[in-house]
């Protein structure tokens, strides 16, 4: 039986480098065995999760998220909740790619992306859900709340393609100082927090914005979330744990946040503030919010020996 795989593509990502590129992706899936067919994601909310849904029940073998992290997450969530998932390739084309950077794909070269799916292994994937009363998404890097962690989604589009990864730093910089902690309630797996918060992070891969020592022990596939707090506001200290972090990872030892490793996650604020909640980069909705671990859930191609390389490099 022939192999079926649908790329879905961002058409504005990586400063629109990658359409000119997806003739020689084409060939790669093609030789590799599949057929291969392409979809351009549109304007329309959540067009990359329609057609991962569509073409998950109509049962194609292989969905290719092509965009950035966005789009990734888009198609992770048209194809979670469905009970048969196909399995799942990933070409960076993004502005962080934080994702790509976890699984060892190579983010510079779109041809050499494709030729993971070939050459790479079939790995399993955590996958996170978050919901409430009204509302459940799901998320594979990154879950976390506050406002500071608004500056993902809050950046305008064409500041990240004029000026890529600076954009966000400049936008981080310009939202601290007026960033408050939130007096939140949140339980954790063996514990409970109740306090001021600055913001929290759920990571499932240890690549958070580009910083690779902020969760150093992050697995993608043991099931539990990374967890951490960040109890001050106070931008010195913010910057002095941002320093640790960036000083081989000897912030998850400091008083100043709480460092755990959770199945189940949960956070309510404890007064009228807001505390928006992003997920893989984009608006996740507002808390109160839970968090679960699907452990295993999807199957996706990496190549983690490239990623083991450049760790010992």
């Amino acid at each position: 039986m022939v192999k079926r795989a649908r790329i879905i593509y961002n058409p504005s990502s990586g400063r629109e480098t990658l359409k000119p590129k997806l003739v020689d992706i084409l060939n790669v899936l093609e030789n590799g065995g599949y057929e291969t067919s392409t979809f351009a994601t549109t304007p329309k909310p959540h067009s990359a999760r329609d057609e991962a849904t569509r073409v998950a029940k109509d049962g194609f073998d292989l969905v290719v998220a092509a965009g950035g992290d966005g789009t990734i997450n888009d198609v992770i969530n048209g194809i979670a909740p469905l009970e048969k998932r196909p399995k799942i390739g990933i070409i960076p084309a993004g502005t962080t790619n934080d994702f790509a950077r976890a699984l060892g794909i190579p983010r510079d070269d779109f041809v050499e992306a494709a030729k993971v799916m070939i050459d790479g292994k079939l790995t399993p994937m955590d996958v996170g859900k978050a919901y409430n009363d009204t509302e459940t998404e799901y998320f594979i890097n990154i879950a976390a709340g506050g406002r500071l962690t608004e500056l993902t989604y809050g950046v305008p589009a064409d500041l990240k393609t004029i000026f890529g990864y600076m954009a966000y730093m400049l936008k981080a910089v310009e939202m601290l100082p007026s960033s408050h902690p939130v007096e939140i309630n949140a339980k954790y797996d063996g514990g409970e927090y109740n306090g001021k918060a600055l913001m929290f992070f759920l990571a499932m891969t240890n690549s958070v914005g580009g910083l690779e020592q902020l969760v150093p022990d992050a697995s993608l596939n043991d099931g539990n979330f990374t967890m951490i707090i960040v109890k001050t506001g106070n931008v010195f200290e913010v910057l002095q744990l941002i320093t640790k972090a960036l000083n081989g990872g000897r912030h998850v030892d400091d008083n100043r946040i709480v460092y755990k490793k959770t199945k189940h996650f949960s956070v309510e604020p404890q007064d009228d503030t807001k505390m928006p909640i992003n997920l893989d980069g984009e608006f996740g909705g507002v808390a109160p919010m839970k968090f679960d671990n699907l452990k295993e859930h999807i199957q996706i191609f990496a190549n983690l020996n490239l990623k083991e390389k450049a760790d010992q490099e």
